[in-house]
């Protein structure tokens, strides 16, 4: 939920006596603010995963949500078919997490749908160069994992391409 100029990084609280601050898009930050919110939306509408189960219980799962001293969570979103799945793993901190290892419900190839940290929304460009393959080591209760670069402050959106054996 974004309030009125949210969407591109506003500075100052919405006004409904004034206009937004629309030229504050002229500086590369704000600009990449309303990029990832366009991007967000476009995602949204893409995967069914984000939208088909969002009133049934397996439409979202778990992943890592105990993992209080890295402050980082994951949770997977479930659509109606069983390729479709997307993971997203949040790091809350200023820390980049090298070799984080996660779960995955299946092996094989999984595409970086999504990177806040992407220098195209004004980040610092850490991640996984779009893709990362998953192995077959049981982590987090899944009998594929991942090993990801998280970046500082950031959330990921992952999905596998062509996985077989998703559960």
């Amino acid at each position: 939920l974004l309030f009125m100029g949210s969407e591109f990084g506003q500075k100052r609280e919405w006004q409904h006596e004034a206009s937004l601050e629309w030229h504050v898009l002229q500086y590369p930050l704000h600009e990449g603010i309303q990029r990832w919110v366009a991007d967000l939306n476009r995602v949204y509408q893409e995967q069914p995963a984000l939208y088909e189960k969002d009133f049934t219980s397996d439409g979202f799962a778990w992943v890592d949500i105990h993992n209080r001293e890295e402050s980082v969570i994951g949770f997977l979103r479930y659509g109606g078919h069983k390729e479709d799945v997307i993971l997203a793993v949040c790091n809350f901190t200023p820390v980049t997490r090298h070799h984080y290892m996660i779960g995955a419900p299946c092996g094989g190839k999984w595409e970086e749908v999504l990177n806040s940290d992407a220098h195209y929304y004004g980040g610092s460009g850490i991640g996984n160069f779009g893709q990362i393959m998953a192995g077959p080591l049981s982590v987090q209760g899944y009998s594929n994992s991942l090993t990801l670069t998280l970046p500082p402050l950031a959330i990921l959106v992952l999905k596998p391409v062509g996985a077989e054996g998703i559960l």
